[in-house]
C-alpha cells in the first residue's frame, strides 16, 4: 500500500482520474440540473385572429414558467423557420376567426406543433401547450354554459365529471434532476474507479515493474492486488462522500433511507467496479483493449441500467445483460433506499449482486498472475 500510495502521488494522471475529473463532473451537473426542469422554453404563437381572445390565450401560455413566447406572428411559414432553425421548440397556431367561432358555438381548432427532434424541451414545451388548450376549451365551456344559466354544482359537475387527484410519489416536483444526476454522477465514480484499476494494473506491465511488484507481496496475486487497490479505494471513497454530499446535501435530493445504506451502495460500487476491472484486465491484459471495453461498457450501462428506460420494457437479451453492470444494482438500491425508503433487507439482493463483481477477479487471477510474472507488455 505504501508502494502504491507513492505511484498515486507521483503521476497526475492518478490525480486526474481520481479527484479532478470526477469533481468536475459532480459541480458541473450538479450546476446544470440545479433547476430540476428545463425552462423559459421559447415557443412561437401564430395568431390569425388578433382578438382581445387570441390575446389573452398567448399571454396566458407566456406566463407558464416552462414557456417563453419569444415569437408572435401572423405568418405560420415565418414561425416555421424558426422552427426548423431551432430557434423556437413549438408553434401555438391561433386560427383565423377564433373568438367569432366561440362566441357563435362552433368548433375552432387550436393547433400545436413540436419539433421532435429535441426530444425533453419539445416534449415540455407540447404539454404546457397542450395544457393551455384544455384551460381554454374550458374556459369557452364555461362561458356557453353560464349563458346557458347552469351555475354551482351542476356547472362543475359539467366542466370536470370526474376529479383527479395526482400524486407522484418520492418526486412530487417531477424534477429531472432527481433521477438524472442521482445516478450520473455515482456513473462516473464507477467509471473511473474502473480507469485507475486496469490502468495502474497494465501501466506495472509497461514500465517493467510487474515482478517486482509481485515479489513486494512475496508472489501472492492476492497481496498485491490488495495493496494497489486498497488505496484507490480510500480515496474513491472520498470522492464518493463528495458526490453523496453534493446529491444529498447541496441538492436536498430525498433520502427516505438516511444516509448509511446510500453509503453501502456507494462503498459497494466502487469495490464492483475494481472488480470488474481486474477481471477484464485478466481476461484480456492489453491495456488499450482493457481502457476501450471499461469506457464502452460504462457508457452502455447509462442505457441498460433502467433509470432511462425500464429495464421489463426491454428486449430479452438487453434485460438479461442489464444485470451485467454494477450501475444497474446501484439505480435498484438508489430508487429502494433513497426514494422509496423501504427497510434495507427488501435490498438485499441488489446488495449481494455488488458483493458478486467484487469476486469477479477470483475467476481470472491465475492467468493474470502469469502474465505479471512474464512481465510482457502489449499495448
Amino acid at each position: 500500500m505504501a508502494r502504491e500510495f507513492k505511484r498515486l502521488a507521483s503521476r497526475r494522471i492518478y490525480l486526474f482520474m481520481m479527484v479532478i475529473a470526477p469533481a468536475f463532473c459532480f459541480f458541473f451537473f450538479g450546476d446544470l440540473l440545479k433547476e430540476g426542469l428545463p425552462m423559459q422554453l421559447p415557443i412561437a404563437v401564430v395568431d390569425e385572429d388578433n382578438s382581445s381572445l387570441s390575446w389573452q390565450l398567448s399571454r396566458s401560455l407566456d406566463a407558464i414558467a416552462q414557456t417563453d413566447v419569444v415569437l408572435r406572428t401572423a405568418d405560420f411559414s415565418e414561425a416555421r423557420r424558426s422552427l426548423q432553425m431551432g430557434g423556437v421548440y413549438g408553434i401555438f397556431h391561433i386560427p383565423a376567426d377564433f373568438a367569432v367561432d366561440v362566441s357563435t358555438g362552433k368548433r375552432p381548432v387550436l393547433s400545436y406543433y413540436t419539433n421532435e427532434t429535441y426530444l425533453l424541451p419539445s416534449s415540455l414545451a407540447y404539454k404546457d401547450m397542450r395544457l393551455q388548450a384544455a384551460l381554454a376549451n374550458g374556459a369557452v365551456q364555461q362561458t356557453i354554459l353560464k349563458a346557458k344559466g347552469v351555475t354551482g354544482v351542476e356547472l362543475q359537475a359539467r366542466l370536470m365529471p370526474v376529479a383527479v387527484d395526482t400524486n407522484p410519489l418520492n418526486n412530487p416536483w417531477i424534477s429531472y434532476a432527481i433521477y438524472l444526476a442521482s445516478i450520473l454522477m455515482p456513473s462516473f465514480v464507477s467509471m473511473f474507479a474502473m480507469f485507475t484499476a486496469s490502468y495502474s494494473i497494465t501501466d506495472e506491465l509497461k514500465r517493467g515493474t510487474s515482478r517486482e511488484w509481485l515479489a513486494g507481496a512475496n508472489g501472492s496475486i492476492r497481496i498485491a492486488l490488495a495493496g494497489k487497490l486498497l488505496p484507490q479505494l480510500l480515496v474513491f471513497m472520498v470522492t464518493g462522500l463528495l458526490c453523496l454530499g453534493v446529491l444529498y446535501g447541496y441538492m436536498r435530493f430525498p433520502l427516505n433511507s438516511g444516509f448509511l445504506p446510500m453509503f453501502a451502495a456507494m462503498l459497494l460500487l466502487v469495490l464492483a467496479a475494481q472488480g470488474f476491472a481486474v477481471f477484464i484486465t485478466g481476461l484480456v491484459w492489453r491495456s488499450r483493449i482493457v481502457l476501450s471495453f471499461c469506457a464502452l461498457w460504462s457508457v452502455l450501462s447509462f442505457s441498460v441500467s433502467g433509470f432511462t428506460f425500464p429495464v421489463p420494457n426491454m428486449p430479452d437479451l438487453m434485460r438479461w445483460a442489464s444485470n451485467l453492470s454494477p450501475i444497474r444494482h446501484y439505480y435498484l438500491l438508489y430508487a429502494d433506499q433513497a426514494l422509496n425508503g423501504v427497510p434495507v433487507l427488501y435490498s438485499w439482493g441488489a446488495y449481494v449482486a455488488l458483493l458478486v463483481f467484487v469476486l469477479l477477479p477470483l475467476l481470472t487471477l491465475p492467468r493474470l498472475k502469469r502474465f505479471l510474472e512474464q512481465g510482457r507488455y502489449w499495448a
